[in-house]
């Protein structure tokens, strides 16, 4: 059981028979009152997000959940196939609700993790960082471009991503999962 300063944005906690995700935290002070911490928390099975301030004295109990490496493979229509990489045979079935706006970062024989509570699938874990292959960059216009001028290219998996106007078709990129946001060109397209 934690108590009500002891909670941090990313943890996992019991609140009304659901598992939440803690989101974000403040811990206030007021003047002549007991200190509270005030919770932006989401629910990992309806993904519904909700504040609530928790009391000095309240209990709170931290959620059980686990992980299990999985293997992308393919998906049709609102199913993502995933398969255990020690046992091929062992196919897990995700529905598109569950993984949410990650799937626009999911492409084959990617590894992620697969979080479980009570051994349901609950959504997934995507590596923080991953290199993708620029298929589509308009082309760099010349101009002003001392405030670091951006452009939107297109990713293998489909997805657009504001990147530098120096990176072109072909380029391998680096972008942030969790900001969906480009971090560096790793390779320069031939």
């Amino acid at each position: 059981m934690l108590e009500y300063n002891e909670l941090r944005p990313g943890m996992y906690i019991i609140f009304n028979g659901d598992p939440y995700e803690i989101v974000g935290y403040q811990f206030l002070r007021m003047q002549q009152r007991k200190p509270v911490a005030q919770v932006k928390m989401k629910n990992l099975i309806n993904k519904n997000c909700i504040a609530h301030t928790f009391h000095q004295g309240e209990k709170i109990e931290e959620a059980e959940i686990e992980y299990k490496k999985a293997k992308y493979i393919f998906s049709k229509k609102d199913e993502f196939w995933f398969v255990n990489p020690e046992n091929l045979k062992d196919r897990i079935m995700v529905k598109e609700d569950i993984i949410g706006d990650k799937k626009i970062f999911l492409k084959e024989n990617e590894i992620v993790n697969l979080v479980l509570f009570k051994d349901k699938v609950i959504g997934i874990k995507l590596p923080i960082k991953m290199d993708f292959k620029v298929i589509e960059a308009p082309p760099s216009i010349r101009g002003n471009t001392a405030q670091g001028g951006t452009k939107q290219v297109k990713i293998e998996t489909g997805a657009m991503i504001n990147a530098p106007l120096f990176i072109n078709g072909g380029d391998i990129i680096r972008v942030n999962t969790e900001t969906k946001e480009y971090v560096e060109r790793v390779k320069k397209g031939e």
